[in-house]
């Protein structure tokens, strides 16, 4: 941490800085330029019109690039998630490898960064689901913790639309086992492990579109169902420091998955002491989103 905070930033505050290492995320509020934030509406607006020419058995089945409510119908699109946005659109990966989200990550994880994944998360009005409480690297595991998740609100976001939020400092606690008694993988935390948590601190980021958020892959994070009538989608990117390499081969595939954004390709591998929890092996079957776990879908 001290030696990123000796280095000069490029785009955020000392103060930003140190809340981060301190709390474990930020929200920058109305942070991305109207240019960048038009952009992004317009290829998520074109995608959800593609969405509403499925059926849910389709969507969640042949077309791998979506994950529908079972309530979406054709003509009423109810989409979950976009699954890897920049594997399906070039503008997409324009953003996330040349837009403020490099630099941001520069700041918190140093001159070399990869970028690891993308999904954009809709949490769609009059019901969007809840993500219960969880850590993101359980998910998808690396040899230390120098990784974290950008996002940014496409629309405004008030506290009425379920925005993410985030216990502040867990990011330094326990990580947790996202397993059931039956050792199922719930991806979520357990009633139980709750109990350690003082979740009515969480800290919720809403904000005008264009509103960042930042969060380390150890913070225990939700969201309750969207009980307004707006959806609240939120465009979500990972990178980690190029020293930190996934366990799993969970992006395999992935047109740009590792791949350097900022600075170079890491000569030496580091490694965190403490453990981390690996995931099913969703190598010999097909990988579920975390709402399909926490839902409990077939």
């Amino acid at each position: 941490m001290q030696e990123i905070l000796e280095r000069e930033a490029k785009i955020l505050s000392h103060n930003q800085r140190v809340e981060y290492f301190e709390k474990g995320y930020i929200g920058l509020p109305g942070f991305l330029s109207q240019d960048w934030l038009d952009c992004l509406n317009q290829i998520t607006s074109d995608f959800i019109e593609i969405s509403s020419g499925l059926s849910y058995e389709i969507g969640t089945g042949k077309d791998q690039r979506f994950d529908l409510e079972p309530s979406h119908r054709p003509g009423a699109p109810r989409i979950r998630r976009l699954n890897s946005p920049v594997d399906h659109h070039q503008e997409y990966w324009d953003f996330a490898s040349k837009g403020p989200f490099v630099e941001i990550a520069e700041d918190l994880l140093g001159p070399d960064v990869k970028f690891h994944h993308s999904k954009l998360n809709f949490k769609w009005g009059d019901g969007g689901e809840e993500v219960k409480w969880h850590q993101d690297i359980q998910f998808w595991p690396h040899t230390n913790y120098e990784v974290l998740t950008l996002g940014v609100y496409l629309d405004d976001v008030d506290p009425t639309m379920a925005p993410m939020g985030i216990i502040p400092g867990s990011h330094n606690g326990p990580l947790f086992d996202l397993y059931d008694e039956s050792d199922t993988w719930t991806g979520n935390i357990s009633n139980n492990d709750l109990n350690l948590l003082e979740v009515d601190s969480a800290e919720y980021i809403s904000g005008s579109a264009g509103t960042v958020t930042v969060h380390n892959c150890r913070c225990v994070h939700g969201s309750a169902p969207n009980l307004s009538s707006r959806s609240r989608p939120l465009f979500l990117c990972a990178y980690s420091a190029a020293h930190a390499l996934p366990i799993t081969d969970l992006t395999r595939g992935g047109k740009y998955s590792e791949t350097i954004v900022k600075g170079k390709a890491a000569r030496w591998a580091k490694f965190d002491p403490r453990p981390v929890l690996l995931p099913p092996d969703w190598s010999k079957t097909r990988y579920k989103s975390i709402f399909e776990h926490q839902q409990k879908e077939n």
